[in-house]
């Protein structure tokens, strides 16, 4: 196993190096990928670098159709949570129902998650899911 020893100063590295750059329709290069061991060890050899070829996330079948509908749902939904959140006519009455149901058993702890459940329950029922 090869040890890893960077430039002066810097410690370790956590994360890509480098990743390939597609020019033309095809990838040159491959990714670099850096890792840093955190838990408690004996080893003194905290630090890995892999290298992977560029096709290495490159996925192999195309997505099902029940993939495209998750990814619909999600840009729909995503969507409208945004919106929702700038709407000033929506702001108060959202934080109200959003505190009533806080504390209650399966209550959403997060304004965030509610306006994502208010919203993705307005798209199922729009789409008969």
């Amino acid at each position: 196993m090869g040890q890893v020893t960077y430039a002066p100063g810097i410690q370790y590295v956590k994360g890509s190096l480098a990743k390939p750059k597609k020019v033309d329709g095809h990838n040159h290069g491959d990714y670099l990928i850096g890792t840093h061991r955190e838990a408690a060890s004996t080893n003194p050899n905290c630090t890995r670098l892999y290298i992977r070829k560029a096709d290495t996330y490159v996925r192999s079948t195309d997505p099902s159709a029940k993939e495209l509908l998750i990814r619909a749902r999600f840009n729909a939904v995503s969507k409208a949570v945004a919106l929702r959140r700038k709407d000033l006519m929506q702001i108060n009455q959202d934080n109200a129902a959003f505190l009533a149901q806080r504390d209650t058993a399966g209550g959403c702890k997060t304004l965030t998650k509610y306006l994502w459940k208010v919203c993705g329950d307005e798209y199922d029922a729009e789409h008969g899911a």
